[in-house]
Protein backbone atom coordinates (compact mmCIF):
# COMPACT_ATOMS: atom_id res chain seq x y z
CA UNK A 1 0.00 0.00 0.00
CA UNK A 2 1.13 3.00 -0.63
CA UNK A 3 0.60 6.94 0.13
CA UNK A 4 2.05 10.04 -0.81
CA UNK A 5 4.10 12.90 1.53
CA UNK A 6 4.68 16.40 1.03
CA UNK A 7 8.10 17.66 0.67
CA UNK A 8 8.10 17.58 4.77
CA UNK A 9 11.69 19.34 4.76
CA UNK A 10 11.14 22.18 2.74
CA UNK A 11 7.76 22.13 4.03
CA UNK A 12 8.29 22.62 7.50
CA UNK A 13 11.64 24.82 7.57
CA UNK A 14 10.18 27.10 4.81
CA UNK A 15 6.62 27.85 5.09
CA UNK A 16 6.37 27.18 8.78
CA UNK A 17 9.44 28.86 9.68
CA UNK A 18 7.73 32.68 9.70
CA UNK A 19 5.45 32.01 11.57
CA UNK A 20 6.73 30.06 14.32
CA UNK A 21 9.36 33.10 14.54
CA UNK A 22 6.81 35.30 15.26
CA UNK A 23 6.41 33.75 18.72
CA UNK A 24 9.80 32.53 19.51
CA UNK A 25 10.23 35.17 22.18
CA UNK A 26 7.00 34.63 23.93
CA UNK A 27 6.54 31.78 26.54
CA UNK A 28 2.92 32.13 26.73
CA UNK A 29 3.07 30.08 23.02
CA UNK A 30 4.54 27.06 23.97
CA UNK A 31 2.37 23.61 23.89
CA UNK A 32 -0.03 24.09 27.24
CA UNK A 33 -1.50 20.45 28.09
CA UNK A 34 -0.64 18.20 25.31
CA UNK A 35 1.67 15.22 25.02
CA UNK A 36 5.48 16.45 24.46
CA UNK A 37 7.20 13.88 22.13
CA UNK A 38 10.54 15.69 22.52
CA UNK A 39 12.43 18.43 23.57
CA UNK A 40 15.04 20.17 21.86
CA UNK A 41 16.82 22.51 24.79
CA UNK A 42 14.38 24.21 26.26
CA UNK A 43 11.72 24.14 24.26
CA UNK A 44 9.25 21.19 23.37
CA UNK A 45 7.69 19.67 20.47
CA UNK A 46 3.93 17.91 20.90
CA UNK A 47 2.30 15.42 19.30
CA UNK A 48 -0.35 17.80 17.95
CA UNK A 49 2.31 19.50 16.40
CA UNK A 50 3.47 16.10 14.31
CA UNK A 51 -0.55 15.40 14.05
CA UNK A 52 -0.58 19.09 12.21
CA UNK A 53 1.64 17.68 9.61
CA UNK A 54 -0.03 14.61 9.24
CA UNK A 55 -3.42 15.97 8.36
CA UNK A 56 -1.66 17.79 5.49
CA UNK A 57 -0.45 14.48 4.38
CA UNK A 58 -2.37 12.02 2.11
CA UNK A 59 -1.70 8.84 4.59
CA UNK A 60 -5.58 7.54 3.16
CA UNK A 61 -4.63 3.72 3.13
CA UNK A 62 -2.08 3.39 5.01
CA UNK A 63 -1.17 0.91 7.19
CA UNK A 64 -0.66 2.11 11.25
CA UNK A 65 2.58 0.76 10.88
CA UNK A 66 3.48 2.99 7.44
CA UNK A 67 1.87 6.11 9.46
CA UNK A 68 4.08 5.66 12.73
CA UNK A 69 7.01 5.51 10.86
CA UNK A 70 5.80 8.98 8.82
CA UNK A 71 5.23 10.03 12.27
CA UNK A 72 8.86 9.69 13.09
CA UNK A 73 9.93 10.92 9.98
CA UNK A 74 7.86 14.21 10.53
CA UNK A 75 9.31 14.56 13.95
CA UNK A 76 12.57 14.50 12.94
CA UNK A 77 11.80 17.27 10.64
CA UNK A 78 10.58 19.06 13.29
CA UNK A 79 13.33 18.94 15.53
CA UNK A 80 15.64 20.32 12.63
CA UNK A 81 13.30 23.09 12.00
CA UNK A 82 13.38 24.14 15.95
CA UNK A 83 17.14 23.95 15.44
CA UNK A 84 17.08 26.14 12.85
CA UNK A 85 14.31 28.25 14.68
CA UNK A 86 16.76 28.85 17.87
CA UNK A 87 19.96 29.33 15.42
CA UNK A 88 17.85 32.05 13.91
CA UNK A 89 16.48 33.87 16.60
CA UNK A 90 20.01 33.94 18.32
CA UNK A 91 21.09 35.67 15.31
CA UNK A 92 18.06 38.28 16.24
CA UNK A 93 16.57 37.24 12.58
CA UNK A 94 12.91 37.71 12.85
CA UNK A 95 13.75 41.43 13.64
CA UNK A 96 15.01 41.59 10.65
CA UNK A 97 12.74 43.48 8.03
CA UNK A 98 12.91 40.99 5.50
CA UNK A 99 11.98 38.13 7.79
CA UNK A 100 9.22 40.47 9.59
CA UNK A 101 7.85 41.43 6.08
CA UNK A 102 7.54 37.21 5.57
CA UNK A 103 5.87 37.15 8.74
CA UNK A 104 3.39 39.69 8.01
CA UNK A 105 2.81 37.89 4.07
CA UNK A 106 2.21 34.33 5.96
CA UNK A 107 -0.15 35.68 8.55
CA UNK A 108 -1.90 37.25 5.62
CA UNK A 109 -1.97 34.06 3.57
CA UNK A 110 -3.33 31.92 6.36
CA UNK A 111 -6.29 33.95 7.52
CA UNK A 112 -7.39 34.90 3.82
CA UNK A 113 -7.34 31.07 3.19
CA UNK A 114 -9.26 30.10 6.39
CA UNK A 115 -11.65 32.96 5.72
CA UNK A 116 -12.03 30.71 2.40
CA UNK A 117 -11.85 27.70 3.52
CA UNK A 118 -14.99 28.88 5.74
CA UNK A 119 -16.44 30.16 3.49
CA UNK A 120 -16.76 27.01 0.82
CA UNK A 121 -17.02 24.46 4.12
CA UNK A 122 -20.66 24.58 4.37
CA UNK A 123 -21.34 24.67 0.18
CA UNK A 124 -23.57 21.35 -0.70
CA UNK A 125 -21.85 18.48 -2.27
CA UNK A 126 -22.28 17.73 -6.03
CA UNK A 127 -24.77 14.80 -6.37
CA UNK A 128 -23.84 11.59 -7.87
CA UNK A 129 -26.79 13.00 -10.70
CA UNK A 130 -24.94 16.19 -11.14
CA UNK A 131 -21.77 14.06 -12.23
CA UNK A 132 -23.08 11.74 -14.45
CA UNK A 133 -24.89 15.35 -15.99
CA UNK A 134 -21.45 16.66 -16.45
CA UNK A 135 -20.33 12.98 -17.88
CA UNK A 136 -22.52 12.93 -20.32
CA UNK A 137 -22.72 16.44 -21.99
CA UNK A 138 -18.97 16.19 -22.19
CA UNK A 139 -18.41 12.80 -24.15
CA UNK A 140 -15.16 14.08 -25.79
CA UNK A 141 -13.69 13.89 -21.92
CA UNK A 142 -15.04 10.38 -21.06
CA UNK A 143 -16.81 7.53 -23.34
CA UNK A 144 -15.18 9.44 -26.63
CA UNK A 145 -11.91 10.75 -25.55
CA UNK A 146 -9.12 10.30 -27.41
CA UNK A 147 -5.48 11.16 -26.97
CA UNK A 148 -4.53 13.27 -29.60
CA UNK A 149 -1.44 14.12 -31.71
CA UNK A 150 -0.76 17.09 -32.70
CA UNK A 151 1.33 19.62 -34.84
CA UNK A 152 0.60 23.24 -35.29
CA UNK A 153 2.13 26.63 -36.93
CA UNK A 154 1.86 29.56 -34.90
CA UNK A 155 1.99 33.30 -36.45
CA UNK A 156 1.44 36.76 -35.39
CA UNK A 157 -0.88 38.10 -37.16
CA UNK A 158 0.28 40.41 -39.69
CA UNK A 159 -0.57 44.11 -39.73
CA UNK A 160 -2.24 45.50 -42.93
CA UNK A 161 -2.50 42.61 -44.95
CA UNK A 162 -5.14 39.21 -44.77
CA UNK A 163 -4.72 38.11 -41.85
CA UNK A 164 -2.93 34.82 -41.34
CA UNK A 165 -5.88 32.91 -39.73
CA UNK A 166 -7.81 33.42 -43.50
CA UNK A 167 -4.92 32.61 -45.09
CA UNK A 168 -4.48 29.30 -43.44
CA UNK A 169 -8.39 28.99 -44.28
CA UNK A 170 -8.04 30.04 -47.65
CA UNK A 171 -5.15 26.98 -48.13
CA UNK A 172 -7.13 24.28 -46.60
CA UNK A 173 -10.18 24.96 -48.94
CA UNK A 174 -7.70 24.72 -50.96
CA UNK A 175 -6.61 20.85 -50.35
CA UNK A 176 -2.95 22.17 -48.83
CA UNK A 177 -1.29 20.04 -46.16
CA UNK A 178 0.67 22.15 -43.18
CA UNK A 179 4.00 21.16 -45.12
CA UNK A 180 2.10 23.08 -48.17
CA UNK A 181 1.11 25.59 -45.56
CA UNK A 182 4.55 26.25 -43.81
CA UNK A 183 6.30 26.34 -47.48
CA UNK A 184 3.80 29.44 -48.08
CA UNK A 185 4.74 31.06 -45.77
CA UNK A 186 8.36 30.59 -45.86
CA UNK A 187 7.86 32.18 -49.67
CA UNK A 188 6.14 35.02 -47.69
CA UNK A 189 8.77 35.65 -45.11
CA UNK A 190 6.24 35.15 -42.25
CA UNK A 191 7.91 34.23 -39.28
CA UNK A 192 6.63 31.15 -37.64
CA UNK A 193 7.26 28.74 -35.01
CA UNK A 194 6.20 25.22 -35.60
CA UNK A 195 5.81 21.91 -33.44
CA UNK A 196 4.40 18.56 -32.27
CA UNK A 197 2.87 17.69 -29.17
CA UNK A 198 0.84 14.21 -27.91
CA UNK A 199 -2.50 15.23 -25.59
CA UNK A 200 -5.04 13.62 -23.74
CA UNK A 201 -8.65 15.47 -23.94
CA UNK A 202 -8.47 16.66 -20.54
CA UNK A 203 -5.13 18.57 -21.42
CA UNK A 204 -6.80 20.82 -23.68
CA UNK A 205 -9.00 23.70 -23.73
CA UNK A 206 -12.58 22.72 -23.64
CA UNK A 207 -13.65 24.75 -26.36
CA UNK A 208 -11.21 23.49 -28.61
CA UNK A 209 -11.43 20.40 -27.73
CA UNK A 210 -15.58 20.25 -28.50
CA UNK A 211 -13.90 21.39 -31.84
CA UNK A 212 -11.09 18.59 -32.07
CA UNK A 213 -13.45 15.95 -31.55
CA UNK A 214 -14.76 16.55 -34.62
CA UNK A 215 -12.38 16.15 -36.49
CA UNK A 216 -10.98 13.06 -38.40
CA UNK A 217 -6.90 12.16 -38.71
CA UNK A 218 -5.17 14.56 -41.39
CA UNK A 219 -7.88 17.03 -40.54
CA UNK A 220 -6.94 21.15 -39.62
CA UNK A 221 -8.48 23.45 -36.97
CA UNK A 222 -7.72 27.03 -37.09
CA UNK A 223 -7.36 28.79 -34.02
CA UNK A 224 -7.39 32.81 -33.44
CA UNK A 225 -6.47 34.82 -30.60
CA UNK A 226 -5.13 38.67 -29.81
CA UNK A 227 -1.35 37.80 -30.70
CA UNK A 228 -1.60 34.84 -32.79
CA UNK A 229 -3.09 32.54 -34.86
CA UNK A 230 -2.46 28.76 -34.97
CA UNK A 231 -3.19 26.36 -37.24
CA UNK A 232 -3.39 22.57 -35.79
CA UNK A 233 -3.58 19.33 -37.26
CA UNK A 234 -4.72 15.84 -35.99
CA UNK A 235 -1.62 13.92 -37.14
CA UNK A 236 -3.50 11.25 -35.22
CA UNK A 237 -5.45 9.90 -32.44
CA UNK A 238 -6.31 7.27 -30.31
CA UNK A 239 -9.80 6.32 -28.83
CA UNK A 240 -9.02 5.92 -24.78
CA UNK A 241 -12.58 6.17 -23.47
CA UNK A 242 -12.93 6.31 -19.32
CA UNK A 243 -16.04 4.32 -17.89
CA UNK A 244 -18.35 6.19 -15.89
CA UNK A 245 -17.67 4.36 -13.08
CA UNK A 246 -13.56 5.34 -12.60
CA UNK A 247 -14.70 9.37 -13.64
CA UNK A 248 -17.14 9.48 -10.96
CA UNK A 249 -14.86 10.90 -7.84
CA UNK A 250 -12.96 12.85 -10.37
CA UNK A 251 -15.75 14.98 -11.58
CA UNK A 252 -17.36 15.19 -7.86
CA UNK A 253 -14.29 16.80 -7.15
CA UNK A 254 -14.35 18.98 -9.95
CA UNK A 255 -17.69 20.25 -9.52
CA UNK A 256 -17.18 20.78 -6.32
CA UNK A 257 -13.71 22.97 -6.98
CA UNK A 258 -16.17 25.01 -9.57
CA UNK A 259 -18.97 25.61 -6.79
CA UNK A 260 -16.54 26.64 -4.41
CA UNK A 261 -14.37 28.67 -7.08
CA UNK A 262 -17.88 30.70 -8.01
CA UNK A 263 -18.52 31.16 -4.39
CA UNK A 264 -15.60 32.90 -3.75
CA UNK A 265 -15.22 34.57 -7.22
CA UNK A 266 -19.12 36.13 -5.71
CA UNK A 267 -17.93 36.63 -2.46
CA UNK A 268 -14.61 38.86 -3.21
CA UNK A 269 -17.22 40.79 -5.77
CA UNK A 270 -19.54 41.39 -2.68
CA UNK A 271 -16.52 42.17 -0.67
CA UNK A 272 -15.11 44.65 -3.27
CA UNK A 273 -18.86 46.30 -3.69
CA UNK A 274 -19.43 47.11 0.20
CA UNK A 275 -15.50 47.93 0.59
CA UNK A 276 -14.32 51.89 0.08
CA UNK A 277 -11.22 50.72 -2.51
CA UNK A 278 -8.87 53.68 -3.73
CA UNK A 279 -6.19 53.00 -5.96
CA UNK A 280 -3.27 55.38 -5.10
CA UNK A 281 0.07 57.39 -6.55
CA UNK A 282 0.88 54.76 -9.97
CA UNK A 283 -1.73 52.32 -9.50
CA UNK A 284 -4.37 55.12 -9.38
CA UNK A 285 -8.08 54.32 -11.53
CA UNK A 286 -6.72 55.75 -14.74
CA UNK A 287 -2.84 53.42 -14.23
CA UNK A 288 -4.77 50.86 -13.03
CA UNK A 289 -7.19 50.74 -16.06
CA UNK A 290 -4.42 51.20 -18.77
CA UNK A 291 -2.22 48.35 -16.78
CA UNK A 292 -5.23 45.92 -17.20
CA UNK A 293 -5.83 46.75 -21.09
CA UNK A 294 -1.97 46.36 -21.15
CA UNK A 295 -2.05 43.32 -20.02
CA UNK A 296 -4.88 42.27 -21.84
CA UNK A 297 -3.01 43.45 -25.36
CA UNK A 298 0.20 41.20 -24.15
CA UNK A 299 -2.00 37.92 -24.02
CA UNK A 300 -0.82 35.27 -26.16
CA UNK A 301 -1.75 32.16 -25.32
CA UNK A 302 -0.47 29.29 -26.75
CA UNK A 303 -3.81 26.68 -27.72
CA UNK A 304 -1.80 23.84 -27.30
CA UNK A 305 0.57 24.62 -24.18
CA UNK A 306 -1.12 26.54 -22.33
CA UNK A 307 -0.95 25.94 -18.85
CA UNK A 308 -3.82 23.31 -17.04
CA UNK A 309 -7.11 24.28 -17.88
CA UNK A 310 -10.14 24.08 -15.80
CA UNK A 311 -11.18 20.90 -16.87
CA UNK A 312 -7.62 19.51 -16.58
CA UNK A 313 -7.60 20.34 -12.57
CA UNK A 314 -10.80 18.32 -12.16
CA UNK A 315 -10.57 15.00 -14.56
CA UNK A 316 -6.53 15.03 -15.10
CA UNK A 317 -5.23 11.53 -15.12
CA UNK A 318 -8.36 9.57 -15.84
CA UNK A 319 -7.53 6.79 -17.65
Amino acid sequence: MTFTCPNIGLTLIAATLALSLAACSKKDDQPAATQVAVKVGSEEISVHQINQVLQRTNTAGATPEAVQKLSREVLEKLIDQQLAIDQATEAKLHRSPEVVAQIEAARRDILARAYLQKLTASLPKPSPEEAKTYIAAHPQLFAERRIYSLREIVVPPKAGTESVADQFRSLLAAGKTIDDIAAALKVQGIAFNSGNATRTAEQLPLDMLAQLASLKDGQSLVVEAAQSATLVTVVASQLAPVAEAMAMPRVEQFLANQRAGEAITADIKRLRSATPITYMGEFDSNSASSATATSKENAAPDPISKGPTAIEKGVAGLK
